[in-house]
């Protein structure tokens, strides 16, 4: 099944990882693909203790519209990369396996990603394979693919009143 947590509000990723360390208690192979960011951050030094193979984008990377060509470039090589990567290792276990695809509706949008392989990817998504997709502005296909769509909305947040992001909150 295919989750989709979209919209302009936290929790999109914290949703996403919260599911993963659910099914890797329950003994499942997790595999997250982190797009666009390449910090380390308290829950995926946890998850990765249990067993959750992590492929971050590139750290201090800028956001896609800050991005030169040659950043462009070279950030699309990288989620290609580890787009393929993940595929792979969901492909080589026979046991339930959760992979998430986080920030993947900007890369999909941005076409830092080959969108080809995605749509075809989430066409034939193996029966024991559920895959979380998140990002702010999902592509009308994905939620037409999706078995479970989630919208965050920001009411409040404390970014707005000049509060920087906080270890162990933010990440």
């Amino acid at each position: 099944m295919v989750h989709l947590y979209y919209g302009g509000g936290k929790g999109k990723t914290t949703a996403a990882l919260g599911l993963a360390v659910r099914a890797a208690g329950n003994g499942w192979r997790v595999v997250i693909v982190q797009f666009l960011k390449g910090r380390r951050t308290g829950e995926l030094a946890a998850l990765e203790t249990l067993g959750a193979v992590v492929l971050r984008g590139k750290a201090g990377g800028r956001f896609v519209a800050q991005m030169t060509a040659v950043q462009r470039t070279e950030t699309r090589a990288i989620c290609d990369a580890h787009f393929t990567r993940a595929r792979e290792l969901c492909a080589g276990s026979s046991a339930p396996v959760l992979l998430v695809l986080d920030e993947i509706c900007a890369a999909y949008r941005s076409a830092l990603v080959d969108t080809g392989a995605v749509d075809a990817f989430l066409a034939a998504v193996p029966e024991r394979v559920e895959v979380v997709l998140t990002g702010r502005e999902p592509p009308e296909g994905f939620f037409a693919r999706a078995d479970y769509v989630t919208e965050m909305r920001c009411v409040r947040h404390p970014f707005d009143a000049g509060v920087a992001a906080r270890a162990g909150v933010e990440f």
